[in-house]
């Protein structure tokens, strides 16, 4: 019995330490002044996670870098933007994978939150890889609806849920 329990403990560990999460882009929509970036900002700066935001007024994006170690949850991301008064485009995420597979509806969890490939081909990732967040809310509408049609292929992927995200590499 204790060798089940160290085992499940080993694997458990070995799963959160194959990727950290080091670094977004994150497009707001609806920003159309110098304010509305600025609040949008504010927002992110105060997370406890983010170490800089720098911004890129052309395409209304925020690239934030996160502090080594911490844990980075999309959610936070979001509701951050939306507290603003804004809503999310899109948000592409840098995980820093060490062997990670990933193949089309496997998944993986990362400080208890479980992200799921979708429209992914089998591969072995390892190092920085771009990852686009496609759920409700992390993409415009039109995006989701579009995606919602796979819904059969990939369960769970029209339900909302702040543990759990659906992605695909860039």
């Amino acid at each position: 019995m204790k060798k089940i329990i160290l085992s499940t403990i080993l694997l458990f560990t070995g799963v959160i330490a194959n990727a950290q999460i080091t670094k977004a882009e994150l497009t707001a929509t609806g920003l159309t002044c110098s304010m509305c970036s600025k609040a949008t900002y504010k927002q992110l700066t105060a997370l406890p996670e983010v170490e800089k935001v720098d911004t890129d007024l052309n395409k209304t994006a925020f690239i934030l870098h996160f502090k080594p170690g911490s844990t980075v949850n999309p959610g936070d991301l979001k509701k951050a933007v939306e507290e603003a008064g804004f809503a999310v485009g899109e948000l592409v995420v840098v995980f820093n994978f060490k062997n990670q597979q990933s193949e089309d509806n496997g998944s993986f969890t990362q400080d208890n939150i479980t992200y799921t490939f979708m429209d992914s081909k089998p591969a072995v990732l390892a190092g920085e890889v771009k990852v686009q967040i496609l759920d409700k809310g992390f993409i415009v509408d039109k995006e989701f609806k579009k995606l919602s049609k796979l819904a059969k292929k990939y369960p769970g992927y029209t339900s909302a849920s702040n543990n759990s995200y659906h992605i695909k590499t860039l």
